[in-house]
C-alpha cells in the first residue's frame, strides 16, 4: 500500500516539504486539484454533448434537429468517435514538438468551448462545426492532460498510482452527472439549451486550467522533443504524405459511395474517408515498427505479441463505443422506458457506465492485488472481450424476445454493467501493456498507437451500421456478439502463445544487455 493510502481524507491542507510550506489536495501536490477539476469539466461537457448527440442528429427539423436518418446518424456519432482519437495522435505529436502539454489543453479547450458554442446556435452549418471544432479539440487537450498528472510526481513517487486513481475519479464523476444535467436544460430549451450547458462545462474547465496555472509548478511547459531546423525536411515530408493519404482515402470513400448509389452525399464520404484512415493508421504504424531497423530481433517479437491484443482491443471498444449511437437508438425506441411508474429519459442511460465503473473499480483493484496480478495480460483482454460479446448476445436475446415490442427498462442496465465488467479487464492494462510491447525507439509512440484502437474499432461500426442498414436489431447485435465471442475464445487460445512471446522477448534484451 502506498503512502498516499494513508493519508486521511481531508481536502487541501498545509504540507510541510524540504520546499517549505505546500498546499497539497488530500495529501498531494495542489497541482492535481486542478488537473483533477479541468478534466472533470472537460468530461462533463464532451459527455454532456454526446448524450444527446445521435438524438439531435436524428430529430426533426420541427424539433430542432438535423432530421438525418438512423443509420447515417449513428454512423456519424461513430466516426466521430473515431476521429476524436485519430486527432489525438496529432495533439500528442504537436505538444511533444511543438508547444508542450500546457498549450496544447489550453488552446484544446478553447476549441472545445467553440465548439459547443457553435452547437449551441440553432443553425444547421454551425451544428457540423461544433462536432468538428469538438473533436479537433479533444484530440489536442485529450492526451496532454494526462501526461501533466504524471510530471507532478517524481518516478519513484509512492502517490503516483494513488493520484491518477483521483484524477480518473474526477472523470467518471463528470460523465456521470453530465447526461441528468443535460438532459434537464434539453426539457426546458431544446437540444441547443443542452449543448449550452455542456459549453458552461468546457468554460469551467478553462477557468480552472487558467487560474490554478501557478499550483502546476511548471507543468507541461516544456516541449519535450522540440522541432529543430534539421526536422523541417521531414516534418514537411510527414505533413505531405498525411495529405495524400487524406485524398486517397477521400477519392476511394467517392468511389466507393458513387458505386452504391448514383447520388453521392458529402455526409457519406466524409464518413467513409475517416473510417478508411482509421483502418489504416494502425496497419501502417505497425509495418514501420517491424520494418525500422532500430527495432532488434527481441522487440520484434513483443511486438508480434502485441498484434493480437491490438485486435481485441479495436473489438472491444467496436462493442463499447456504440453507447452513442446504436445502443442510444435501442433505448429510444426498444425499451420501456417506465421505471416504477416514472417515464425516464433515454439519455440517463449514458450515466450507468461511469456509475458503474465508480461502484467497480475499488473491487477489481482489489481483486488483482489478492490474484497477485494475475491471470497474465492476454487472459485479461480475452476475459474483457468475453464480457463485451456476452452483452451483445444478451441483448439480441432481449430484442429476440421482445420481438415488436419493447425491452424492460433493465435490460439495457445490464447490457452497460457487463461492458464495464469488460472495461475493467482490459482498458486499465492496455495502456500498460502498449508501453511494455513497443520497441524502445518508438516507446513515445506508445499512446498513439493504444489510442488507434478506439480510433478502428468505432470506424468498424460506422461501416457495419451502414452497411446493415434495414437489419433486424436481434441480427444486428446477435451477429456483431457471435464473431466477438469467436474471436475472444481465439485470444484465449493464442494467450500462452503471447506470453511466451512477451517473455522471450524480456529475456533477449537480458541477453542482449549483458553482451553489451
Amino acid at each position: 500500500m502506498s503512502e498516499a493510502a494513508d493519508v486521511p481524507a481531508r481536502g487541501v491542507e498545509t504540507h510541510v516539504g524540504g520546499t517549505g510550506r505546500e498546499r497539497t489536495f488530500f495529501g498531494h501536490p495542489f497541482g492535481l486539484f486542478t488537473l483533477f477539476s479541468t478534466e472533470l469539466w472537460e468530461r462533463f461537457s464532451y459527455y454532456g454533448m454526446r448524450a444527446i448527440l445521435f438524438y439531435f442528429l436524428t430529430d426533426t427539423f420541427a424539433n430542432d434537429g438535423l432530421g438525418l436518418d438512423d443509420a447515417t446518424g449513428a454512423a456519424l456519432v461513430a466516426v466521430y468517435g473515431s476521429a476524436v482519437y485519430l486527432v489525438t495522435v496529432v495533439g500528442g505529436w504537436v505538444a511533444d514538438r511543438m508547444i508542450g502539454a500546457r498549450r496544447a489543453v489550453l488552446w484544446g479547450g478553447v476549441v472545445i468551448a467553440a465548439g459547443h458554442v457553435a452547437l449551441a446556435v440553432p443553425a444547421q452549418w454551425t451544428a457540423y462545426l461544433g462536432i468538428v471544432l469538438v473533436a479537433m479539440g479533444t484530440g489536442l487537450l485529450k492526451p496532454n492532460v494526462s501526461s501533466m498528472v504524471g510530471e507532478l510526481y517524481r518516478r519513484d513517487d509512492p502517490r503516483r498510482d494513488s493520484g491518477f486513481s483521483i484524477f480518473y475519479m474526477g472523470i467518471n464523476i463528470g460523465s456521470f452527472t453530465a447526461p441528468f444535467v443535460v438532459q434537464i436544460a434539453r426539457g426546458i430549451g431544446g437540444y441547443h439549451a443542452g449543448f449550452s450547458v455542456a459549453a458552461v462545462g468546457m468554460g469551467l474547465a478553462l477557468v480552472a486550467f487558467v487560474t490554478g496555472r501557478r499550483a502546476l509548478h511548471g507543468a507541461g511547459e516544456v516541449v519535450p522533443n522540440p522541432l529543430t531546423p534539421a526536422d523541417r525536411p521531414r516534418v514537411v515530408r510527414m505533413i505531405v504524405l498525411v495529405a495524400l493519404a487524406v485524398a486517397a482515402a477521400t477519392a476511394l470513400a467517392w468511389v466507393v459511395v458513387r458505386s452504391g448509389s448514383s447520388d453521392v452525399g458529402a455526409l457519406a464520404v466524409i464518413i467513409d474517408a475517416l473510417s478508411y484512415l482509421a483502418f489504416g493508421a494502425p496497419i501502417v504504424m505497425f509495418l514501420v515498427m517491424f520494418r525500422s531497423p532500430k527495432v532488434n530481433s527481441a522487440e520484434r517479437s513483443r511486438l508480434r505479441a502485441y498484434i493480437p491484443l491490438f485486435v481485441a482491443a479495436m473489438l472491444f471498444w467496436m462493442i463499447f463505443e456504440q453507447a452513442s449511437n446504436t445502443l442510444s437508438a435501442y433505448a429510444r425506441d426498444n425499451t420501456d422506458l417506465d421505471v416504477l411508474g416514472v417515464t425516464i429519459s433515454p439519455v440517463l442511460y449514458q450515466s450507468v457506465n461511469p456509475a458503474a465503473i465508480i461502484v467497480l473499480a475499488p473491487v477489481f483493484a482489489w481483486l488483482w492485488v489478492r490474484l497477485d496480478d494475475r491471470p497474465p495480460t492476454a487472459v485479461k483482454f480475452a476475459i474483457g472481450l468475453t464480457f463485451a460479446a456476452l452483452s451483445f448476445v444478451f441483448l439480441a436475446g432481449a430484442s429476440a424476445v421482445a420481438g415488436d415490442g419493447k425491452s424492460p427498462w433493465w435490460v439495457l442496465v445490464v447490457v452497460y454493467v457487463v461492458q464495464t465488467l469488460g472495461e475493467l479487464c482490459l482498458s486499465p492494462v492496455g495502456l500498460a501493456a502498449t508501453t511494455l510491447l513497443a520497441p524502445q525507439a518508438f516507446r513515445g509512440q506508445a499512446m498513439a498507437l493504444w489510442f488507434l484502437a478506439p480510433a478502428a474499432g468505432q470506424a468498424i461500426t460506422a461501416q457495419l451500421i451502414t452497411a446493415t442498414e434495414g437489419v433486424s436489431r436481434t441480427a444486428f447485435f446477435g451477429g456483431i456478439g457471435l464473431v466477438t465471442l469467436a474471436v475472444a475464445a481465439a485470444m484465449f487460445a493464442l494467450a500462452p502463445w503471447v506470453t511466451r512471446h512477451i517473455r522471450e522477448g524480456d529475456e533477449s534484451d537480458e541477453e542482449v544487455a549483458a553482451r553489451r
